[in-house]
């Protein structure tokens, strides 16, 4: 293990991960609505959000698979020194995380069954930037519509019509995080 695992973590878990916990939350609640995450300094390339988003969402029970963007020794080892995160393949991890390039094809990735619909993995997926212009969203936790810049628009069209089943997303860059949960509705502009 590299000594820089040590390294990048919380500094007050309770009181972080708890925050951590709320705006993730919030980010869901909201679909295409940005909010912070900052309490984390991982290893590069992975940005303050995603670190912050792994640290809160992680733990010993929590299969994590890493795409080859972000499948590096420096990444897995602070994955597994700081939440105890077993690193599996696609088919069998709660979250994924990677560049959208990194994690296809989505559909690798479980999406629940008729009886546990919860068993489907999040995607955690890093862009270099979040804008709310692109696709249009719309749905639980959205008023009418909002805009939101996607990196492709038809997988998450096909991702909404497996409702209650499918995949549910965050995006991060840097220190901010925006979601998209299977229920929101996609529509290209």
């Amino acid at each position: 293990m590299q000594s820089d695992a040590l390294q990048g973590g919380f500094t007050d878990a309770p009181v972080q991960s708890a925050q951590a916990f709320r705006a993730a939350m919030n980010a869901m609640a909201r679909p295409g609505r940005a909010e912070t995450l900052d309490a984390a300094t991982p290893p590069n390339p992975v940005s303050r959000a995603a670190g912050t988003l792994i640290l809160t969402l992680c733990d010993p029970e929590t299969p994590v698979f890493l795409g080859n963007s972000h499948d590096t020794p420096a990444i897995r080892d602070w994955i597994t020194f700081h939440t105890g995160a077993p690193l599996v393949g696609p088919e069998m991890a709660a979250f994924a995380l990677g560049d959208w390039a990194a994690l296809q094809p989505i559909a690798q990735f479980r999406s629940g069954t008729a009886e546990y619909p919860d068993r489907s993995a999040t995607l955690i997926v890093e862009v270099p930037e979040l804008r709310t212009e692109g696709a249009v969203l719309s749905g639980p936790g959205i008023q009418e519509t909002t805009l939101f810049s996607l990196p492709e628009v038809a997988p998450f069209q096909q991702n909404a019509t497996l409702y209650p089943l499918g995949l549910d997303f965050f995006f991060t860059c840097d220190s901010q995080v925006a979601a998209l949960p299977r229920s929101t509705k996609v529509e290209g502009t």
